[in-house]
């Protein structure tokens, strides 16, 4: 457990940073960095300047999804965020309780068989329980249309409570992301990636600093008990995967955009350390005690207390180094959450 007990409400990231004052942009974000317990305090801007030539961002390629669909189930209104798509055509979902200011908890009661009818006269079939165990997500089978087109008609981002107000798919998309040609996407932004703009990519660039793209659609993040990751799809191309090794090797370090990068690459990565051409499902939980074999370094956002992706943190940099960096994101006022402020975590004993 972390040294932080809860998030204070103040700093929720209620709105984009692009939408916080006049002249505003995606970069306009803080940026926390961790050399081991050495905290510092910068601005996202000043990325290109605390990389070196020859280091590596590996950057998630997946899109965001319209992933929230209302619906009902009898009389009752509910809300669906579409997950995963399985490799048998049915998809994870998870029916929650609207109350206006987007959805802030999971439908009680739900059983197998229940139905859920959704615009255009799609139809969900509840038929078990996601992992065999719990009652958040199911796998359900799709009737009257494909969820692609349902997405694109009728969906809208998944958002919580903690934001001021629906934002257009737009706000949800980072520069890194490609459209998939069978509609496959995140059920979440890969946020991590949000502050790039065309302006710090170039910069990067021209300093030196590569970019492999990786792609990991994420399932949804809500989860109520802190529970680990459930699989998701990934990819690592053999060009990614060259790059990826051929830096390791040398003086440059691998510097993960999102704690989903890091769980496509370390899929990817034998015992051996070596990253090859990969693709499929992963049910990986990178924790401390598994540790990671190629990242050196991750940028990510500000995790919630209890969340499972902490111990990805503390995989990559130690628990003293992000307890630390925890408190003084506290002290500092950062801003948490997939609008929020942005965290660089360099371990202190990579030898490059």
């Amino acid at each position: 457990m972390s040294t932080v007990v809860r998030v204070p409400e103040g700093l929720s990231a209620r709105v984009p940073a692009e939408q916080r004052g006049p002249g505003r942009e995606r970069d306009d974000v803080r940026l926390l960095v961790s050399r081991g317990t050495r905290v510092a305090h910068h601005t996202f801007r000043e990325l290109p300047l605390l990389l070196r030539a020859g280091d590596l961002l590996v950057v998630n390629s997946s899109p965001t999804l319209a992933a929230a669909v209302d619906g009902r189930i009898g009389p009752a209104p509910v809300v669906v965020h579409f997950s995963t798509r399985g490799d048998d055509g049915r998809w994870a979902v998870e029916p929650r309780e609207p109350d206006g200011r987007g959805t802030t908890r999971a439908r009680a009661g739900t059983r197998a068989g229940t139905e859920v009818a959704l615009a255009g006269g799609v139809r969900l079939v509840l038929e078990e329980p996601v992992g065999g165990g719990g009652e958040r997500l199911w796998w359900a089978r799709v009737e009257g249309g494909p969820v692609p087109e349902l997405l694109r008609g009728h969906g809208r981002p998944i958002r919580y409570s903690y934001t001021a107000r629906d934002q257009p798919l737009s706000a949800y998309q980072t520069l890194f992301a490609l459209p998939s040609p069978d509609g496959a996407g995140s059920a979440e932004m890969p946020s991590a990636g949000r502050p790039f703009t065309a302006r710090v990519v170039a910069e990067l660039v021209r300093r030196g600093v590569g970019f492999a793209r990786v792609t990991l659609h994420t399932g949804v993040a809500s989860a109520e008990a802190h529970e680990p990751p459930y699989p998701e799809w990934f990819s690592v191309p053999e060009a990614s995967a060259r790059l990826i090794n051929t830096v390791a090797a040398g003086e440059g370090r691998v510097v993960a955009v999102g704690t989903t990068a890091v769980r496509a690459v370390e899929s990817a990565a034998g015992a051996d350390g070596v990253v090859r051409a990969a693709g499929g499902w992963t049910d990986l939980v990178v924790t401390p005690e598994r540790g990671v074999r190629v990242v050196d370094g991750l940028l990510t956002g500000l995790h919630e207390p209890e969340a499972s992706h902490l111990l990805m943190l503390r995989a990559v940099a130690g628990r003293a180094a992000v307890d630390r960096a925890y408190e003084e994101a506290l002290r500092g006022l950062y801003l948490w959450h997939e609008f929020g402020d942005v965290h660089l975590l360099l371990r202190e004993d990579t030898p490059h």
